[in-house]
Order: structure tokens, then sequence, then C-alpha cells
């Protein structure tokens, strides 16, 4: 087996050698060969590029990117834990293509499981998983396209998690950019799998199992931690990559390229051309004080609002920075009690005269009703003693 490793080591850096130097094109020269495309900033959502971003085609195995959310959805509500041990199925076992060679009856923890969709794209592994999580194929297949239509991917239907060929099993690059985008801002975790080159399953029996990244741009291209390669004849090779440098994180997608080489150095262009070209610059901090509110029925009448979410401007790094400023709406009526989270406004931020963003406002500490006895007796203190009493 280490020789195999060698060999399959030295095969791929041959292979990867011819690209370790990825120059930046301009942005009509970046995707030439792939049918469709997109590039998107993670954290503001915004396209820096995109080619046929809403034209449908076959996904393949970045099919896999709704399942993996599903999987993670479900540990994440403890429906399933990652140290449960699952027992396959005939049917899962009986999947070809990428796979880690299940065995009807054989178990296998969920982590493991889930390594093998992440890191070698199992089509076995996923199908275990998928029956597990919803009870068969079926039934996970219509969670898949619930998801879907909930997360805004206008354009896509999925037929199988696995992302094998079926006629009707249709996505495109932006589609794949929303759930990409969902997986690591929804469950950062998934690039502690997702960016492991290799690792192994079946560790403690006298056949272990090595899995190899399918995702050869871990290997060469600064920062880049997942997310999922996919081939078929029908689709073509395609992949969904993310890198995060700087604390700015984007995700880049090509379809239907012509060879995994070609794909793998568009890919590489998009995200070298994110980093060359933008810069994200930080504007309003999260739990920002923006405002204060007023309840005379609330224990504590005056309480801070703030900020949900951070807001941060996307621009060019050629651009100069305009103006900016920020409006704060507050809620007519706010129903006590009020806990942090619950939306008591909206704040809408402003760059060169034109909105920019809006995000909802909170309160930063709970905000009770007061009782009988104590707003009876801060009235009679404000008749005592006043307004400030």
């Amino acid at each position: 087996m280490k020789i195999r490793k060698v060999l399959i080591s030295l095969v791929a850096c041959f292979t990867l050698s011819c690209f370790i130097h990825v120059t930046v094109a301009r942005a009509d020269e970046l995707v030439s060969d792939g049918k469709a495309a997109v590039l998107i900033e993670a954290q503001t959502g915004n396209v820096l590029y995109e080619k046929n971003a809403h034209e449908q085609f076959a996904p393949a195995s970045m099919t896999k990117m709704m399942s993996m959310y599903l999987i993670l959805e479900a540990i994440e509500n403890g429906s399933m834990k990652w140290d449960e041990v699952i027992r396959v199925s005939e049917h899962a076992a009986s999947l070809g293509g990428s796979q880690v060679f299940l065995k009807p009856g054989e178990e296998m923890s969920v982590k493991d499981l889930f390594k093998s969709i992440a890191i070698a794209s199992a089509n076995d592994a996923v199908t275990a998983l998928a029956e597990r999580v919803a009870g068969t194929e079926e039934k996970f297949v219509e969670q898949m396209n619930e998801k879907a239509k909930e997360l805004g991917m206008k354009n896509t239907e999925f037929k199988n998690p696995t992302g094998l060929s079926t006629k009707g099993h249709l996505t495109t690059a932006y589609d794949m950019s929303i759930i990409g985008r969902h997986l690591v801002q929804d469950y950062p975790e998934i690039t502690e799998f997702s960016g492991l080159y290799e690792d192994y399953i079946r560790q403690d029996t006298e056949s272990p199992f090595w899995l190899v990244n399918t995702n050869k741009l871990l290997k060469y291209v600064d920062g880049v931690d997942g997310l999922k390669t996919g081939y078929t004849k029908e689709a073509g090779y395609c992949l969904t990559a993310t890198a995060n440098r700087d604390d700015m994180r984007v995700i880049a997608v090509v379809m239907g390229a012509s060879k995994s080489d070609i794909r793998n150095q568009e890919v590489a262009r998009l995200i070298e051309y994110a980093y060359e070209q933008y810069e994200l610059v930080p504007k309003l901090e999260d739990q920002k004080l923006v405002s204060t509110g007023y309840n005379l029925l609330a224990k504590n009448r005056q309480f801070d609002i703030v900020t949900s979410e951070p807001i941060t401007l996307l621009k060019k790094k050629t651009d100069p920075e305009q103006e900016t400023n920020y409006e704060v709406t507050l809620n007519d009526n706010m129903e006590l009690p009020i806990q942090p989270g619950d939306k008591v406004g909206t704040l809408t931020y402003y760059y060169n005269g034109e909105v920019y963003k809006e995000v909802a406002l909170t309160v930063k500490e709970p905000v009770e009703k007061n009782s009988f006895i104590g707003l009876l007796g801060y009235i009679v203190s404000q008749m005592l003693f006043g307004e400030n009493a």
C-alpha cells in the first residue's frame, strides 16, 4: 500500500506541476473552456464574475454539497451523532462510480462515512447516510429539493444524493455557489473535512482504506479548503472551490470543463482574480450600539439596541472609498419580553448615497416586563420625586 501511495503522490505532483504558477487574467479571459462559472464573495454574497451562471447543467458530484448540508443539519439538531454506527444497506453498497467499497451489512461511523463523502466523493457513503437521515433515498431527495427552494436555489432539481447522471438532475453555477456559501457559513466545520487532502477509514481493521481528496487545488492554491469536485460524461469536469485569505472567503464554481486540469486552472484563476482585484473593508461590527429603546412597562425601561450582524464593504482595490452613513428605523410596537436576536428594527447602510445593505436590529440584553408592583413603585416615585427618580 505504501508503494501505491507514493506512486499516486508522484502522479499528482507531476499533474499539478504545470499549474503552480497561476497568473491573473482579465475578467473576460478567466473561464473560456468551462460552460458555466460564477465567483462570489461569501460574506456579502456579491458576484465578482459570472458566465452562463443561471443556465442549467448536470452538476455531477457537486450534488453532494446539498447532501452534506442535510447530514450536518441532522447532526446539529441532534437526530444523528458523529459517533453513531450505521449499518450499510444493500442498496447503498451497490452504488457505482466513486466509492469506498462498502459491503452490505458493514458497519461504519457517521464521521467516517462523512469523511468518505467530503474527501473521496463516495457514492455508497452518501447513500448510506441519506437513508439514515430520511429513512429512504427517495425521501432524502425530497428534503434536498425542499432545502434548495428554502435557500433560494431557483433553478435546481435533484433526483439523487450522489450526482450520478439522471434525466432532469440539473442545477446552475449560481445555485452551486449558494449551497457552497451556506455550507461554509452555516456549518464552518465542513472545511475540517473538505480541507483534508488525505485520511483513512477502517483504521482499526486489517485493511485500512486510504482516502485522497479529489480536489487537487488544496495542494497548490493558497487558502483553498473545499468544497466539491464532480465528473460524469454528461456533466464534464466540475468544481466548486472555496478559499479563505485574510478573513475574506470566496467561492468559485466552474461547470462543464473538458478536462480536469483545465477545470482546475480556471477555478484557480477565479480565486486569484478575487484576491487580486477585491478587498473587504469592515464598517460596522456585530453588536454595534446604534440606538436606545424605551418602554415604560419594562423592568429596565431604557435598553441598548444593537446590530445583529456586521457590515463589511466589498470593493475593488483600485476604487476610492465613498461617503457612508446609516439610518435606524425602530418598530412602532415592541412587545415584551424581548430577547437578544428578536428583531426590533432595521439599520439601512448607505454607500455613495445608495442603499448598500439592510440588517436587523436587536437588543443587547433581555428586556423583561415589569411586575404590577414594580410599575406601581415607578409611578409613585415619579409622582413624589420627579423624572430622575
